[in-house]
């Protein structure tokens, strides 16, 4: 099986936001919880909780945002 790029999610304080997804959207990130429940052995968590963890994961390995910042200071 392929290693995903998100481990265990560790809960925090909710935050509440409000966003409309896709529906397709909305399918991939159900089965993205599945797979990830599968992977850590964990219950499989509510979609939503996976928003925050990928956004963290996507701007720390984002190159070009880390330059921008960089370069912003």
């Amino acid at each position: 099986m392929t290693k995903l790029k998100l481990g265990p999610i560790a809960e925090d304080k909710p935050v509440k936001i409000s966003l409309d997804l896709p529906g397709a959207l909305h399918r991939e990130l159900s089965a993205y919880a599945e797979a990830l429940g599968r992977e850590t052995g964990q219950p499989v968590i509510d979609p939503k909780k996976l928003i925050v963890p990928m956004l963290e994961r996507f701007m720390a390995t984002d190159r070009g945002f880390a330059k921008a910042r960089r370069n912003r200071g």
